[in-house]
């Protein structure tokens, strides 16, 4: 009898190995044969989706693209929406060449290429997004989408981080770049804390007061940032970039000695100034697209510029500070006085 159990055991396994072969089997072959499939199943049936209710599974028919506007910034908020929605939609996205021509020497970016020749003879059904994910876009109909606009917004794709983080890996040589200047700048101390300064000025130092009834990061707000980290990490190290590093020469204090512009004190490459910041721990940001997206890749803390735009500003009717700036970040309001009047004064005092 105890021997009658033993080889009922022994059968028993067996027929559980052989089962198991055998799923395993079918999901191999249908992985290599029918990968679209499971890639929507997975698409379609998932807790990470942010809307109310779970989108159709949508048509494999067609595919749905993004115009390719502005500058680094722009280019990786329209490529990680395009990747977000086209997901939760159930449809390929494609990139068009513009956009792959800006970020692939950056990134190692996967979404396939559209050639223009096809391009061009697509009848696309053109959406326009605005800068905040809404419910409608779960639920997006047509085969051939063109998605219009200037999204930038966590709101439409932290929901897959890491995935939109693997998109937006650097290449080697910017990697090796970037490593190789914060070595230099440690002076071989370990257990440095880098924080990364992004000054966004050019040209929205005249836009934001004539067009949009702002402001751009002052010397004391850069001064409230640092003063942050300094106060909460020992041994930091700040690195400086921007596009205008005379200003920030002549209104950063590096008299402490913890202060490094990037590239000797002049502007970079953005894709090497891009690099260097996310690769730092912590971020102090003050404006625009690309400071945002480089805290984004770095993680830690970051630090922002935030409520610089008088109320009545045109700028809020396309921008809400919650959808721009992750809620754990540190926000710290500008100084508006340089486009305040008497008649701004009396509307914020009420």
């Amino acid at each position: 009898m105890k021997g009658l159990n033993i080889y009922s055991k022994k059968q028993y396994f067996r027929v559980i190995l052989l089962i198991s072969m055998l799923l395993f089997i079918i999901y191999v072959f249908y992985s290599y044969y029918y990968p679209f499939a499971i890639l929507q199943f997975k698409t379609t049936h998932t807790k990470e989706q942010t809307c109310g209710e779970l989108s159709s599974a949508g048509s494999s028919k067609g595919f749905w693209t993004i115009k390719s506007d502005g500058r680094l910034g722009n280019q990786m908020g329209e490529y990680a929406t395009l990747y977000a929605l086209a997901k939760l939609n159930g449809k390929q996205a494609y990139i068009l060449q513009s956009m792959a021509n800006y970020l692939s020497p950056i990134f190692r970016i996967n979404l396939p290429t559209l050639d223009e020749s096809v391009s061009e003879n697509i009848h696309w059904i053109h959406y326009h997004l605005n800068d905040w994910m809404e419910d409608a876009y779960c639920h997006i109909s047509g085969d051939y989408v063109k998605l219009t606009g200037y999204p930038c917004s966590w709101t439409f794709y932290h929901h897959i981080r890491k995935q939109i983080l693997y998109e937006f890996t650097f290449h080697d040589y910017l990697i090796e770049h970037a490593n190789m200047f914060l070595r230099s700048i440690s002076k071989g101390q370990a257990n440095v804390t880098y924080v990364a300064v992004h000054v966004r000025r050019g040209d929205y130092v005249e836009v934001m007061p004539e067009v949009w009834k702002g402001v751009v990061a002052d010397k004391v707000y850069l001064e409230k940032a640092m003063s942050y980290f300094r106060k909460k990490y020992s041994n930091v190290v700040f690195v400086v970039t921007s596009e205008e590093m005379d200003w920030c020469k002549d209104n950063i204090d590096a008299s402490k000695g913890d202060v490094h512009f990037s590239g000797d004190g002049q502007s970079s490459s953005p894709a090497r100034d891009f690099s260097l910041l996310a690769h730092c721990n912590h971020t102090i940001m003050t404006i625009g697209t690309f400071g945002i997206w480089a805290a984004y890749l770095a993680g830690g803390e970051t630090i922002y510029l935030s409520n610089y735009t008088l109320p009545d500003s045109p700028f809020l009717k396309v921008f809400k500070y919650e959808a721009a700036f992750l809620p754990e970040w540190i926000g710290i309001p500008a100084d508006l006085s340089p486009v305040l009047t008497k008649k701004d004064l009396n509307t914020i005092l009420k």
